[in-house]
């Protein structure tokens, strides 16, 4: 089993599908002799010349500060670390070329549907055209498995894939830990909860809605192998996460959507918890997104939370009217352009909302702390950083669910 488990994190086994996909380091790069390093040593001074680069001699695509670090590191592969003696300041990745560009734009495209900003577009389209029930089932199960993810990720400390021999197509995340796949996690909860929870309010046939569910989820969990984010254990272990939450929290979908809406606690236990974890969210040697990214979903979620109670209170849930199970809406042309229009104007609302809180914000926080709002390292702070983010995902999912269905009425977008 351990030889197993140490094959599927193993990085080349990610190059390897990147290679059988037509994604391949180029053969100059593979073929170079040279690799320059940002680095400051803490070991061996004389490592660095008066310009602090250390040039070494490429052994198969591979130097060897580069099978040091794989060896010893107990910090993130993709991010500065001194198990070796060395502090990175700098990468280069190593060039890539396309041979196949279906499977390049095909992975490219599925990624992008695990991306937090497709969610937070995605799920707020489904509560304005479709069922604003559905959109509460999936932003719960998507809040409670982001949260699972994000925090195992800086509990466990895994790295990602090595690069080389893996080749990068993403870069923000390089900061983060890699097991679990949150990406994995996100499709599949996603997927089977619109799946099971769609069963009962729309009529179609069950085994299409798996079969899509499957390719849907599928498509981003090998995407992130694709992409070289994340190793098969990553992928195959966020999936199997969220799998076992859906399990376990189903019996209690229908008691918890009951006291989410009629308990007289629940926007007050859903902010307050909220907060709580984003404040006491593990703590590492090293900046990472994590926080920040966990943050804005725990405001997102308990936003979302707060403002569906509100509109049961005032009995506004704006779902559909009749006899459940009820056929899909027709997707005729009048539907599309009245769809697109109650989009452009939501988009629009939660963009000012984040615009505004945001800097608004930001700007108490500062003077608050007396720094400048424009110091990134001072925003980078957790008593900035998780208020400022908070407030501001926070009062988008309160604009979601309270006013921006009240906009469309005003502009006859109901």
């Amino acid at each position: 089993m351990l030889k197993l488990i140490r094959h599927l994190q193993d990085s080349e086994l990610v190059a390897t599908f990147q290679r059988k996909c037509g994604l391949l380091i180029s053969e100059v790069e593979h073929q170079g002799c040279d690799q320059t390093h940002l680095a400051k040593s803490y070991k061996n001074p004389d490592a660095t010349d008066s310009h602090g680069l250390i040039r070494k001699r490429c052994v198969n695509g591979h130097t060897k500060k580069q099978q040091i670090a794989a060896e010893e590191h107990d910090s993130n592969s993709n991010y500065k670390y001194e198990a070796n003696g060395y502090e990175v300041v700098g990468s280069m990745q190593p060039q890539y070329e396309v041979r196949n560009f279906l499977f390049y734009y095909l992975f490219l495209v599925s990624a992008s549907l695990g991306q937090e900003v497709f969610y937070i577009s995605f799920l707020p389209c489904i509560h304005w055209n479709l069922d604003p029930f559905l959109c509460r089932r999936l932003v719960n199960m998507w809040t409670v498995v982001m949260y699972i993810g994000q925090v195992m990720k800086d509990v466990l400390k895994l790295p990602r894939p090595l690069s080389p021999p893996v080749v990068k197509l993403e870069t923000r995340v390089n900061a983060e830990y890699g097991m679990p796949s949150t990406h994995a996690m996100a499709a599949t909860a996603i997927s089977f909860t619109f799946l099971f929870s769609a069963m009962d309010r729309f009529q179609f046939q069950f085994e299409v809605g798996l079969l899509v569910a499957i390719v849907l989820s599928t498509l981003v969990c090998l995407s992130r192998l694709y992409t070289g984010m994340h190793s098969a254990l990553d992928v195959i272990c966020g999936a199997l996460i969220s799998v076992v939450v859906m399990l376990v929290t189903y019996p209690a979908w229908a008691t918890f959507d009951r006291l989410q809406l009629t308990h007289p606690l629940s926007p007050v236990v859903a902010l307050v918890l909220a907060l709580y974890l984003s404040y006491n969210y593990p703590e590492l040697d090293h900046y990472s997104t994590t926080r920040g990214d966990t943050t804005i979903i725990l405001g997102a979620g308990a936003g979302c939370s707060a403002g569906y109670w509100v509109n049961q209170q005032l009995g506004q849930t704006y779902e559909p009217e009749g006899d459940f199970p009820m056929p899909f809406p027709s997707l005729t042309a009048g539907a599309l352009v009245l769809g697109c229009a109650r989009f452009m104007v939501g988009v629009a609302l939660l963009v000012i909302t984040r615009q505004v809180m945001k800097a608004l914000s930001l700007l108490a926080l500062c003077s608050w702390h007396d720094v400048s709002v424009h110091d990134a390292e001072a925003r980078q702070r957790k008593e900035i950083e998780v208020p400022y983010k908070f407030a501001t995902y926070t009062a988008i999912g309160l604009v979601n669910t309270i006013l921006v269905n009240k906009a469309f009425i005003l502009l006859g977008l109901v």
